[in-house]
Parts: C-alpha cells; sequence; structure tokens
C-alpha cells in the first residue's frame, strides 16, 4: 500500500492592513508603526510586501487607503492595489472602508491625502481599464494597476437616515452633503 504525503503548506494569513494599536481580532495587525506585540511594522507604500504570492486569505483595510496619494508620480494606492492583489489567495477578499468622499469626516484629518471616490474600484478591473483608462494598467504604465479585483460597494448612511426608508436613503445619497458617512467596499482577487 503507498502512501501518498501531502506536501505541508504555510498556513494561510488574515491581515489588518493600517490598523494602529488595535487589530482585529483573528488578525495580523499591519501598520507603518508597531504599536505593539500585536502589530507588524511595515511601510504598505512601498514595492513588495514581506508576505508571499498566495499566502493571505482574508485582509481588511478600514480608514486606511485615504492616508496614501497618488500624487507628485507616487502611485501608493496603484502600490496597494497590486501588492495586495499579489499576496491574497484566489478568491480571496478584502474588506476595504474609506470615508466617503463627500463627507466632512474625509476632511476632518489632517494626515488625509486626496478623496479616493468610487470612480476607483473600475480602475481594478483591468478589461475596464483596457477600453476606459489604458494608460494606467501596467502594459502601458511601468508605475501601472496589474491587478484583477472584482468589487461591490455600499454606503454607510447617517445614523438619521438609517430609519428612514430606502427610497429617502437613495434620494439623500444623491443629493445630501452629508448623507454618506463611509464607502464600504468588498473586494475579490479574481485570479
Amino acid at each position: 500500500m503507498n502512501a501518498v504525503v501531502a506536501e505541508k503548506s504555510a498556513p494561510l494569513i488574515k491581515l489588518d492592513l493600517g490598523c494602529g494599536p488595535n487589530p482585529t481580532e483573528g488578525f495580523t495587525g499591519v501598520d507603518l508603526i508597531a504599536f505593539n506585540d500585536k502589530v507588524q511594522a511595515v511601510d504598505l507604500r512601498q514595492g513588495q510586501w514581506p508576505w508571499a504570492d498566495n499566502s493571505v486569505s482574508e485582509a481588511r483595510a478600514s480608514h486606511f487607503l485615504e492616508h496614501l496619494t497618488n500624487l507628485d508620480g507616487r502611485w501608493e494606492r496603484v502600490i496597494f492595489f497590486n501588492e495586495l492583489f499579489r499576496v491574497m489567495v484566489p478568491g480571496g477578499q478584502c474588506t476595504l472602508i474609506i470615508p466617503h468622499w463627500n463627507s466632512n469626516r474625509y476632511y476632518g484629518d489632517p494626515t488625509h491625502k486626496e478623496p479616493f471616490s468610487e470612480m476607483g474600484f473600475y480602475y481594478l478591473d483591468p478589461n475596464w481599464r483596457a477600453t476606459n483608462a489604458p494608460h494606467s494598467d501596467i502594459k502601458h504604465n511601468p508605475n501601472g494597476y496589474n491587478c484583477h479585483w472584482g468589487c461591490t460597494w455600499g454606503y454607510s448612511m447617517h445614523q438619521a437616515l438609517q430609519v428612514r426608508n430606502v427610497e429617502y436613503q437613495q434620494y439623500a445619497m444623491q443629493w445630501y452633503k452629508e448623507a454618506c458617512t463611509d464607502i464600504i467596499c468588498t473586494m475579490t482577487a479574481m485570479k
């Protein structure tokens, strides 16, 4: 009888990116500063993160993306999306939460960079980039995107609107400045 020995692989990682001193339970905390023994210091603005390809099963980044910039030739957000895609397993998901670009919550923190709107999620799909923004793809720009994320997003509503009906909430999202407080996106690695 021949026994087949399965190759042992490293366990998959769950990352809480830009977590500050309080990572989510069950996740490895990652921030620019090692606030405590639960948080690993990694500069996520730079290329080549310390995790192997396809080693992360799940990630979250809550109120982190707005601290990255795409100004002056520094495409930190592109690096973030590309590196996250590289380390994620096929079908792995990341929950991304950012303050809504039309909320004063976005502009209150002096460390926030330029806003990120819902339009930014379209750039994470290479098919969309090929038709609408080929200049942003790695094929035409060495600093461009080389990821393929499937994205679905929604909003957290101001607490005064949470008790209103859906039609009113949709009207408020379109016409009232403070209706949406956060954009919440589930990104799926399309590998």
